[in-house]
């Protein structure tokens, strides 16, 4: 905890859902303190918590929170997670330069979730056809 600023919250298991679900919009970078790359992103991505006061941004140890990491199939670190309104739209491995993290954090923001919220129930509701050839498949 010593290592992270007021802007960043570190998040476990106990906390995750509460704080993720108190914000609008939250930005997750899921990291491991021995990741030379993870910790060149640290200081653009505290860097961007400063910039944008009205978002939460919040850091996993992947390595003290594995069930976490498992969770949101994490397999390579760092990761970068944009939840709005409790919905990941934007994921994807790679530490990002300040330019290309800006744009990410821009474009999250400037989605229509209602359009997003369709997507997924249109999504949703393919779903369970394909989930039931699929138990059909391994009975």
């Amino acid at each position: 905890m010593a290592e992270t600023t007021p802007q960043i919250v570190e998040l476990t298991k106990q906390n995750f859902a509460e704080s993720i679900n108190d914000h609008p919009f939250a930005v997750v970078d899921f990291w491991a303190p021995w990741c030379a790359p993870c910790r060149a992103f640290a200081s653009i991505f505290a860097a961007a918590a400063q910039r944008h006061p009205d978002a939460l941004f919040a850091k996993v140890n992947t390595e003290e929170q594995r069930e976490l990491a498992a969770y949101f199939h994490i397999r390579s670190i760092p990761t970068l997670a944009i939840f709005r309104d409790n919905i990941i739209v934007f994921s994807e491995p790679g530490a990002l330069a300040a330019g290309a993290l800006e744009q990410v954090l821009s474009e999250a923001k400037s989605l229509d979730m209602e359009s997003v919220r369709r997507s997924i129930e249109s999504e949703d509701a393919a779903e369970p056809a394909k989930g039931n050839s699929r138990a059909a498949e391994s009975d």
